[in-house]
């Protein structure tokens, strides 16, 4: 079978499109094939080297894809040869015409749900959950802002938020997509780039500020975050490709809250949660993948120049 490899860390031309020998589950495992792979942001710091948790060399890239169960191992129960399925998670990476995953990371695709945006789900919808309910604690009627909301997370986002019955502003730095941000349930869409974008959020809010802030970019925003954060108000960083600083004092006098997340940090518990509520949202229809686009597997290296260095507007995702 066809799957992308990385033979050594570093830009994105170091994947390669290879032939390589077909993976076999074991007990408890599912093999999967791919009819989609989700690209993510981590994908491209893991291949870069930069990433804390380094695979070991050679490895297939991606987390995230959908597709058919194509055989099981010995033990699993609840997966079912031909069943649609989406992958929160793999053993032998989702970039690649078939995937080795643990019966855990394998979940029903309802049938209205399409490959692609089956292979948008996982991370981008898993992070904005974990997000905004379990680091955040946000609940009903309070006022949420993603900050930089038309990528793959950020509709995620706004999505589980106006769902929740939130009152959701969203960011975005081109005019398409702040479109899209409001076709996804955001009550307002500004423009990062534009002067004084934050004091204009503060006046939406009558000046009594903002109470969740989901930030994407948290090296550029974070100081100007906490300048419009309600007392009590969080910021979760998400996202961040450096360093910042910061006045405290913003913090205190709010006793505002900063507080990381990483997807990879969920317990078992969590995980089982926060697919529960996806799968849920995907049934009813409240929660809708946006696809930006689709590239063929062998445009890998594409796929992450553009993920990284383009304007975010829903998800890419690879088709083997």
């Amino acid at each position: 079978m066809k799957a992308v490899r990385v033979h050594e860390f570093g830009d994105p031309e170091v994947m390669k499109h290879e032939e390589v020998e077909e993976p076999k589950p074991g007990p408890g495992q599912v093999l999967v094939k791919v009819h989609a792979a989700g690209v993510n942001p981590v994908d491209c710091y893991i291949r870069s080297g930069l990433y804390p948790l380094k695979p070991v060399l050679p490895y297939t890239p991606g987390m995230d894809g959908a597709g058919v169960v194509e055989s099981v191992g010995e033990g699993v129960t609840h997966a079912k040869i031909g069943e649609r399925v989406y992958v929160a998670g793999t053993v032998s990476g989702s970039y690649a015409e078939k995937t080795l995953c643990e019966e855990s990371r394998v979940f029903p695709l309802p049938q209205k749900v399409s490959f692609a945006r089956g292979a948008a789900i996982s991370v981008p919808y898993g992070a904005a959950y974990r997000a905004l309910f379990h680091r955040a604690e946000a609940v009903p009627g309070e006022v949420v802002l993603v900050h930089g909301a038309s990528g793959g997370v950020g509709i995620a986002a706004v999505q589980l938020a106006h769902a929740a019955g939130m009152h959701v502003i969203g960011t975005s730095g081109t005019e398409e997509g702040r479109r899209l941000v409001r076709e996804q349930g955001a009550h307002h869409a500004f423009d990062h780039h534009a002067p004084h974008y934050m004091g204009r959020i503060l006046e939406l809010t009558g000046g009594n500020g903002v109470d969740v802030i989901l930030e994407m970019l948290a090296n550029v925003n974070l100081g100007k975050d906490l300048g419009i954060l309600a007392q009590n108000g969080r910021v979760v960083i998400i996202g961040s490709r450096g360093t910042v600083e910061i006045d405290p004092r913003d913090a205190m006098r709010r006793d505002a809250a900063i507080l990381g997340m990483v997807l990879m940090n969920a317990s078992e518990r969590d995980l089982f949660s926060i697919h529960a509520a996806l799968g849920a949202g995907l049934e009813n229809g409240s929660l809708n993948p946006v696809v930006g686009k689709e590239m063929p597997l062998a445009e890998a290296a594409r796929a992450h120049h553009e993920i990284m260095e383009s304007s975010s507007y829903g998800k890419i995702v690879l088709i083997p």
